[in-house]
């Protein structure tokens, strides 16, 4: 059993609980996180990465049946369509219910990565919520590939910063992002 591990875990949910927003790694790159069930941290985490507040952020689940709470119409084939892709993969979903508004995109929808990280995983499992994922980084400035390169203001008004995976340098790319369409085809945003 990894110390540090359970402690960043344990801390990060401490933390979201409270309103915090943490810097963590993810099955991507470094993010920002809160509860993305929490209005008062998404707002904090808005104000980190002087964000325009009509621009919406990714949201980290756990698989297809916490990903059906949120969604007005789940399609019937949901677990098929998301689990033929083999990267990581953000899709855009129409119809988000029981989330603030604060982390919706103008049209009501909600950008969603199934998250096979371990850590990521865990954090979800424990909070029993979604969480928000946004690039470590401000507005504007490049994503951080790796800890090292995140900005120290970023850092400084993290609520909590994760030990766990600092000293790994392997490159992630971020996710592709594709948009379910009604008739269950995808349309490529990045």
């Amino acid at each position: 059993m990894n110390t540090e591990y359970d402690h960043d875990i344990k801390a990060c949910i401490d933390i979201m609980k409270l309103d915090g927003v943490i810097l963590y790694p993810t099955d991507t790159i470094w993010g920002l996180g809160c509860d993305a069930t929490n209005e008062k941290a998404i707002d904090k985490l808005f104000k980190i990465k002087h964000r325009d507040t009509k621009k919406s952020f990714v949201l980290l689940m756990t698989d297809v049946k916490q990903l059906s709470q949120f969604l007005a119409n789940p399609l019937p084939d949901l677990d098929a369509l998301i689990n033929q892709f083999t990267e990581p993969t953000t899709i855009v979903y129409e119809g988000a219910i029981n989330l603030p508004n604060s982390v919706l995109a103008a049209d009501g929808s909600i950008a969603v990565r199934i998250t096979t990280d371990p850590f990521c995983r865990s954090l979800i499992k424990r909070l029993r919520n979604p969480v928000v994922s946004t690039s470590a980084n401000e507005s504007g400035h490049p994503s951080p590939m790796h800890y090292s390169l995140i900005q120290q203001t970023i850092v400084t008004q993290s609520d909590y910063v994760v030990r766990w995976r600092q000293h790994d340098i392997s490159t992630r790319p971020p996710s592709q992002i594709l948009k379910l369409e009604k008739d269950g085809t995808f349309t490529k945003i990045r």
